[in-house]
């Protein structure tokens, strides 16, 4: 756990320890670069693999599976990847879960049937549980100084939403230039180009990996013999009990907002009344371009919220000393605005929804890097990988994202704009739930990790 220290000046970084951030951030940028890239060519990907149309039962049903299950999957194999960063080291875990989630979704642009996309996001998420449960540990070890820890942390997460405006981007150029990209599959689908372009990461980890240090407190117990073997029955210990169960919900609670609400926009606005003005007449490839390219116009305002809200979270977060309070800013006006997003501007007002969208992802997506602050700080070091990994993986990658699942199953059962009010239901619950068990998450002692 943490122990008590005197002020600390924060020592200038020296090239490995920038080293160490650059890639750091971008493995972060790219574990949400593939995440989100299921929202912008999960609609196409199902017409062209599966033939069903939007919203019938077979794509909908697909469209449950394919949120779910990888989630699920890299959630259960993320726990022991959590486990394995305590047994073998940081910097190893994170090289082989970056290779990992870059090569499946290299792999996964070539897929021939829908089981075969669905195999290899099933692996891409492994990688990218694994990955953000071994650098942040592995961050958080390397800078021991309080304040100077709490900004390279919330610093380089905020690249995870550079990731999100990059996939969106990457996504745009695929849908208006993919003609002009050699064939794949004997087509030039853009989903296909998409997915990818998420092998971009391994590029220069392959390059720098030989440079990068491992955790120096990991390493030096491990060297003297004193690094106790992980366990998963010591997260639940009197002294840790609470903070597990408390974190793990709370995870799933931050990840359900995201699965079940904002995940789902891009599939929400083709059925706005200005895209249907817009595909109205025009040939159907004409038309599957214009709602992709609206859709990730959409996302994009989404993403760019998401990186205000971890760039006001890494300000925040060097100056306000109560987690629950700094946690506070963020939960409390997402439970009011969010709901009130989905319930009115996704259901009939396109440049409502812009703004909207704009605040949802900056509200819930700070609540991300608040974890990745947070975590670090509750557990000791030999149990710091798996307690991160339980609550992340088991509560935000297992219960967090079967909030889709539930998302979907309500659409069915709602008259109407149904995805959007069902997006708006789940939101609210989620929100209504992350705030009541806040008021039960423990404070971390302060100063400098063990």
């Amino acid at each position: 756990m943490e122990t008590t220290a005197g002020p600390q000046s924060a020592p200038r970084l020296t090239l490995v320890q920038w080293t160490v951030c650059v890639i750091a951030a971008i493995g972060f940028m790219f574990d949400i670069y593939e995440l989100l890239m299921l929202p912008l060519i999960l609609r196409p990907a199902l017409v062209d693999l599966v033939g069903a149309q939007p919203g019938s039962p077979t794509f909908e049903f697909w469209v449950g599976v394919l949120f779910f299950v990888p989630a699920m999957v890299g959630g259960v194999f993320g726990l022991l990847g959590g486990y394995l960063t305590d047994l073998w080291g940081r910097r190893r875990v994170l090289v082989m879960s970056i290779l990992l989630y870059a090569f499946s979704a290299l792999a996964a642009g070539f897929s021939t049937s829908i089981e075969m996309l669905l195999f290899f996001r099933c692996t891409t998420f492994i990688g990218v549980c694994v990955e953000f449960v071994a650098a942040v540990a592995w961050l958080a070890e390397l800078f021991p100084v309080p304040k100077q820890r709490e900004a390279v942390l919330g610093f380089t997460q905020a690249f995870s939403s550079l990731g999100g405006i990059l996939v969106t981007g990457a996504n745009y150029l695929a849908v208006h230039y993919g003609e002009q990209l050699p064939a794949i599959m004997g087509g030039h689908e853009a989903w296909r180009y998409t997915l990818i372009s998420g092998v971009i990461p391994a590029i220069p980890l392959i390059v720098i990996r030989p440079f990068l240090p491992e955790s120096p407190q990991w390493a030096a117990k491990k060297a003297a013999g004193t690094l106790r073997r992980p366990s998963l029955g010591a997260l639940f210990a009197p002294d840790l009990r609470r903070t597990t169960v408390v974190t793990t919900l709370m995870f799933a609670c931050s990840y359900g907002a995201a699965f079940g609400a904002l995940q789902h926009t891009p599939r929400i606005v083709p059925s706005l009344p200005q895209v249907r003005e817009m595909t109205a007449g025009k040939p159907v490839p004409e038309q599957k371009r214009i709602e992709q390219s609206v859709a990730a116009t959409v996302n994009a305002y989404q993403e760019v919220g998401g990186l205000s809200g971890r760039l006001v979270f890494a300000c925040l977060a060097v100056w306000i000393v109560g987690r629950r309070g700094l946690l506070r800013v963020f939960q409390l006006p997402g439970l009011l605005i969010i709901p009130l997003v989905y319930f009115f501007p996704a259901r009939d007002n396109l440049d409502l929804l812009k703004l909207g969208i704009f605040v949802a992802g900056l509200l819930t997506v700070a609540q991300f890097s608040f974890w990745g602050n947070y975590l670090p700080r509750v557990y000791p070091l030999h149990l710091r990988g798996t307690g991160e990994s339980f609550a992340a993986n088991i509560g935000g990658r297992v219960l967090g994202t079967s909030a889709a699942l539930l998302t979907t199953w309500l659409a069915a059962s709602m008259p109407g704009e149904s995805v959007a009010l069902a997006a708006a239901t789940v939101a609210l619950l989620v929100y209504l739930a992350g705030s009541v068990l806040c008021f039960w998450l423990p404070e971390p002692p302060q100063a400098a990790l063990d």
